[in-house]
């Protein structure tokens, strides 16, 4: 929300500097993002207060030697005209007493001429013959605006002399208004604050007007299907309009808003928008159908099958069964809330106009807002929540500007459909707990006074009478449901910095111990200290997301899904069966910028239990690993030459993190799954009787990798472990042994074995020949070759033989090595490379 301090003054007395009011508004929640400043100090281009002056035009003459040259002579207040050379063609021979701006010798300004913002120094130049050191600026020139076809024209009572900086100088606050503060997306909301803040009061802007036209129930009704989706449906009448500009004042306002200025009626609906929140829309009454009725009657509904409605930007919407249509008795006039139809905008020939003012469902809205991807200022404000009874705040104001600078007659009456007025919410407040709960002494008498400086009734404010404090909340505030809200009101008033910081004064209450999130945090630490970084993605997917994480063709999961009633995005209609999906897709936004990307995701799964009973929430662990193996450096070499991750590195991280949780024996068995590559593809299963299955790992399958348009030239890497099941496996209580006193002896045996024959069964076989004395078996190399034959994989380990009590003779290792090769000779038919 951009909040220009020039418009805020009008309703508010500012006595702090911009910076302080800034500060003190942030730490009131309402937090300032940023201070621009517009021809000031602070400022890109700050205005010359000795350079830039508003000027008169005294008198404009035809260039003597060029056809399309002015010679403007401008009154800036210093006594002596001065005479500039223009070629704007918004003015002509024999003009005078517009309102200018002069920029003198040496001010710095846009260039006119050139794209974007290029700051010039003015300096002399001769154009056709004729010197000239000054000139009459355009919006451009100034930073107002892209606009540079002619000069700036200003006001009539624009004060000769002044400096610019002045009279159009001015800061915009840059407030970002949350869902709880939507009550500040509006100038007045932000006045209110600041008068509560800084003990001033609101000051409202007119809203009479004179209605001597017909009745209003002559000319149009409203009906309203469904309260519960339009809770308040006004409208005014005003005819024999004149469409022109807004007035200067407000198409700046306007413009330092963010807003573009169109048309006086346009502006005034724009306007009002955002001094009160409330967003109003104005329509051509004469492009109101009229139907059977024989009375224009304006139907708010639900959209129906085979409609369409062409919106102001020209595109054609096919509204959705839950969109909500402002209609007439043929069909669509305007998106509810969101934008108006092009049919019924007002054009420079409308005559009379329908000002509606109405409020709608938030959660309508904002679902109508994202399905067309139509996200306007209305919209904004509404899918925050505005209250109904601004309504008619609103449509009285609209009233009043559209009088004054549109001219026409009003029609008597304002029609204000309201079937189910909303009751003030009524809250008794016990000064006693608040001083309880914040932690500090604030009198009732000072409570009282902020309440009511936020607008709040308060009865029963005599603590002699009752200790409690009857508060009614304003209009404008949907926030407050309890005594909580107004504890927090209170607290934000009188200053967050104001309550002191103290120690709790009773002893901390006994923590019980969490072994699920403590070996999750055990998981977190093992993970990021092999150099993975943690994400977190969305839990809501769609199936059609989720299908493609297994190769087409291949079986996919079937199981039902947690399916949302009333997703607030098409794409988070159900709750997620697998954290791969999101992996995928936070590993390709990744690889854009990145050359190595290496994540993983501890998150919960759900499945459906049936019989109307809570789904099952399943803890899983996803890694996703893709590029190159280290980083590029300087010494590395540039990414595009050095070698990319595979199967390998993958698996280092799975048996780093189960080594670290000291999770004992476990088997690696190559199978397939649709997710991964066939024969990259291991499952990971605990020593245990029933073998449990802890989780799979490798490469990711091709056909998923192009559905996700992952690289080709590089392996995609997964992992997916049940977390519980992981958990389950470690061990309770693990062995510590001392540093061995005696030395080791290491050798390497070379095994040839049938290529089927994975590498962590021959492995096991070692493991069981050796016995105690082995203490470590460690595959280093595959080797294949002609030499070993077809068919055959030679597979070299390193492997380790220790005592505890003695240090271990030549003969000793000799016949471990002898049972070794037996055992792998027969077991596995396996030969030994000598």
């Amino acid at each position: 929300m951009r909040v220009p301090i020039s418009w805020l003054r009008e309703y508010v007395e500012i006595t702090l500097p911009i910076e302080q009011l800034a500060e003190k508004l942030t730490l009131a929640g309402f937090e300032v993002e940023h201070i621009e400043y517009v021809g000031l100090p602070g400022s890109e281009l700050p205005w010359d207060r000795d350079k830039i002056f508003v000027g008169q035009l005294l008198k404009v003459e035809r260039h003597p030697n060029a056809d399309r040259l002015l010679l403007a002579t401008v009154d800036y207040g210093a006594g002596q005209p001065i005479t500039v050379v223009t070629g704007a063609p918004n003015i002509r021979p024999g003009d005078s007493g517009q309102k200018v701006v002069l920029a003198l010798k040496g001010a710095r300004l846009y260039d006119g001429h050139k794209e974007g913002k290029v700051i010039m120094t003015l300096k002399e130049v001769t154009l056709r013959g004729i010197k000239n050191d000054s000139m009459v600026c355009s919006e451009k020139e100034l930073g107002l605006s892209d606009e540079h076809e002619g000069i700036l024209i200003l006001p009539d009572d624009a004060p000769v002399g002044a400096p610019l900086a002045d009279y159009l100088g001015d800061a915009v606050l840059e407030i970002a208004v949350l869902p709880s503060t939507a009550r500040a997306a509006s100038i007045i909301g932000v006045a209110r604050e600041v008068a509560a803040l800084t003990g001033q009061t609101v000051r409202y802007p007119p809203m009479d007007f004179v209605a001597d036209g017909e009745p209003i129930e002559r000319e149009l009704r409203i009906e309203i299907r469904d309260s519960r989706l339009n809770p308040r449906f006004t409208a005014g009448i005003i005819k024999g309009v004149t469409i022109s500009s807004s007035p200067f004042w407000m198409q700046r306002r306007l413009a330092l808003c963010g807003m573009r200025p169109i048309n006086n009626i346009v502006d005034i609906s724009n306007y009002v928008m955002l001094e009160f929140g409330q967003p109003t829309h104005a329509f051509d009454l004469d492009a109101v159908r009229v139907g059977p009725s024989g009375i224009r009657t304006i139907i708010t509904r639900l959209a129906q099958a085979g409609e369409t409605l062409t919106t102001l930007d020209g595109q054609v919407r096919v509204p959705q069964p839950t969109d909500i249509l402002v209609c007439d008795e043929v069909g669509p006039l305007s998106l509810a809330g969101v934008m108006g139809g092009s049919d019924s905008e007002v054009k420079d020939t409308t005559r009379n106009v329908l000002f509606e003012v109405a409020s709608w469902d938030n959660i309508s809205i904002r679902r109508t807002a994202r399905h067309h991807n139509l996200h306007s200022e209305a919209s904004y404000r509404f899918s925050r929540g505005v209250h109904p009874a601004l309504a008619m705040v609103a449509q009285r104001r609209g009233l009043h500007l559209l009088q004054k600078h549109a001219g026409g007659v009003i029609c008597r009456g304002i029609l204000d459909a309201y079937p189910s007025p909303a009751q003030p919410v009524t809250v008794a407040l016990n000064p006693g707990r608040v001083n309880s709960l914040l932690g500090v002494e604030i009198p009732a008498e000072e409570m009282v006074r902020i309440l009511r400086a936020l607008e709040f009734t308060v009865k029963n404010a005599d603590p002699s009478h009752s200790p409690f404090l009857t508060v009614i909340a304003p209009d404008h505030r949907l926030d407050i449901e309890g005594e909580h809200d107004l504890i927090e009101e209170i607290a934000r008033i009188y200053g967050y910095d104001r309550i002191p910081e103290t120690l709790i004064a009773d002893e901390l209450p006994p923590t019980r111990g969490n072994p699920e999130l403590d070996f999750e945090e055990r998981v977190r630490d093992l993970l990021v200290g092999a150099g993975l970084q943690e994400i977190v993605t969305y839990r809501l997917t769609t199936p059609e997301q989720e299908a493609r994480t297994y190769a087409p063709g291949a079986p996919s999961d079937s199981r039902p899904y947690v399916t949302l009633a009333n997703p607030i995005n098409p794409e988070r209609t159900v709750m997620r069966h697998t954290l791969v999906s999101g992996a995928l897709e936070t590993l390709v936004a990744n690889l854009r910028h990145h050359a190595r990307v290496a994540l993983f995701e501890i998150g919960a799964v759900f499945l459906p239990r049936g019989d109307g009973r809570l789904p099952e929430e399943q803890a899983r662990l996803v890694i996703a690993m893709s590029g190159a193996r280290v980083e590029p450096s300087w010494r590395a070499g540039k990414a595009d030459d050095l070698p990319h991750m595979d199967f390998y590195d993958l698996k280092g991280v799975v048996e780093s993190l189960l080594n670290g949780l000291h999770l004992g024996e476990v088997s690696y068995e190559a199978t397939t799954h649709p997710t991964y590559y066939p024969g990259r593809t291991a499952a990971v299963r605990a020593c245990d009787p029933q073998q449990t299955m802890l989780g799979l790992f490798g490469e990711l399958h091709p056909r998923v990798r192009e559905m996700w348009a992952l690289p080709a030239d590089r392996p995609v890497l997964i992992a997916d472990f049940d977390l519980e099941a992981l958990r389950r496996a470690v061990a309770k209580d693990y062995v510590v042994r001392d540093v061995p006193r005696f030395p080791a002896t290491i050798e390497d045996l070379a095994i040839v074995v049938n290529e089927d024959v994975p590498a962590a069964t021959v492995a096991q076989v070692i493991r069981q020949a050796g016995g105690a004395l082995l203490r470590d078996v460690r595959l280093f190399d595959v080797y294949r070759s002609e030499q070993i034959g077809a068919g055959k994989k030679s597979l070299a380990y390193s492997l380790t033989y220790q005592a505890e009590d003695r240090t271990l003779t030549d003969k000793d290792v000799e016949k471990l090595r002898a049972k070794i090769i037996r055992a792998v000779e027969g077991q596995l038919g396996a030969t030994v490379r000598r």
